[in-house]
């Protein structure tokens, strides 16, 4: 397929022609303007522009679309807010700011790959709005860790649901470099050992996490066009934690809240508190009116992410047996709990 093109006029000056391929172009990798780099100054959805059926895979590529329009902004957001001194003020590094501006610049050219991706039979939803909640460069970075860990928590589940073997192996593409973005921070910003341990978690149903994200997006603010974002959503409560008093580790307790908790739970049924952290799950019996567990100690101790989700079957095992939304606990750094 073509790469995605635009009239020369709707581009910024700071682009160089309406055909901009990702891997075969410098702006992706070095741009430092604070305009957004092409597509990110798109503005609505592209409508279809052929008839037929559309692509086996469209519906992901239009989830991961929509949610890679919010990662995007959430970068150009900070470019457009801070500048070098936001971050040396802190004592970071001095190419800090640099690498979030180069971040900022990848992102953009998933934008890209992710349009190309999706059949001219299909809409390819444009951006909203969003709110991230920071407005400080110390706020921000916590943000960033997280956002890039829920990156490869639902790239994982959207591997998943891969038709197509091409779909599946660009996935793996793109999470190799959400990975050495999370990488930079982690070292960088944190100055932490960066390994995750031998596997990062993976979660298999990748739209309840993309449906969390929603959190960022402005009520209304979003094309009247664009296809329902996730697509499909169960609308599931959120759950959370006691995040003033608790840390989330392994081997530590939890006490969860909910958005619906009346609505949640029979008061005959039988529910488990399911933690996900590398290939595996473990499940702990999980009383409704107590909202205690215990994040598992069998778990590596301060690793990557453990992803937990309140159910009422053993090990979560269809979506449908997931009674609440899941829940990422950041392992690293342990510091920025209260942060995000």
């Amino acid at each position: 397929m073509p790469a995605l093109s635009l009239p020369v006029a709707a581009l910024p000056t700071a682009q160089p022609s309406s055909t901009i391929v990702p891997g075969q172009t410098l702006l992706y990798n070095n741009y430092s303007g604070v305009a957004p780099p092409f597509p990110g100054n798109v503005q609505g959805a592209s409508l279809p522009t052929a008839c037929g059926k559309p692509g086996p895979d469209d519906v992901l590529w239009q989830n991961l679309l929509a949610a890679e329009w919010i990662v995007f902004s959430f970068y150009q957001q900070a470019v457009e807010r801070f500048d070098a001194a936001s971050f040396t003020s802190l004592d970071l590094p001095n190419t800090t700011f640099e690498r979030i501006i180069e971040i900022r610049d990848n992102e953009a050219g998933h934008l890209n790959a992710f349009y190309d991706q999706i059949s001219n039979a299909s809409t390819k939803p444009g951006p909203c709005s969003y709110d991230f909640g920071v407005t400080a460069p110390g706020s921000w970075l916590a943000l960033q860790v997280l956002i890039e860990v829920s990156l490869m928590a639902f790239l994982t589940g959207l591997a998943q649901e891969a038709k197509l073997p091409s779909t599946g192996a660009a996935l793996v593409a793109v999470a190799e470099v959400e990975s050495r973005h999370n990488t930079w921070a982690l070292i960088e910003a944190w100055n932490l050992n960066p390994f995750s341990g031998p596997i990062d978690t993976a979660y298999p149903y990748a739209d309840q996490i993309l449906a969390s994200t929603n959190a960022f997006v402005v009520n209304g603010s979003c094309p009247k066009e664009n296809p329902p974002y996730p697509y499909p959503n169960q609308h599931l409560p959120a759950l959370d934690w006691n995040r003033k008093n608790e840390t989330g580790h392994t081997g530590t307790d939890i006490t969860f809240t909910f958005t619906e908790q009346k609505a949640l739970f029979d008061d005959d049924g039988e529910y488990f508190a399911v933690f996900f952290h590398a290939l595996a799950n473990i499940s702990v019996p999980f009383d409704p009116k107590k909202r205690t567990s215990r994040v598992p100690a069998d778990f590596d101790a301060g690793k990557g992410i453990v992803i937990a989700v309140i159910a009422d079957q053993w090990g979560a095992p269809t979506k449908e047996s997931c009674v609440t939304a899941p829940l990422i606990l950041l392992q690293q750094p342990g510091s920025i709990t209260q942060l995000v």
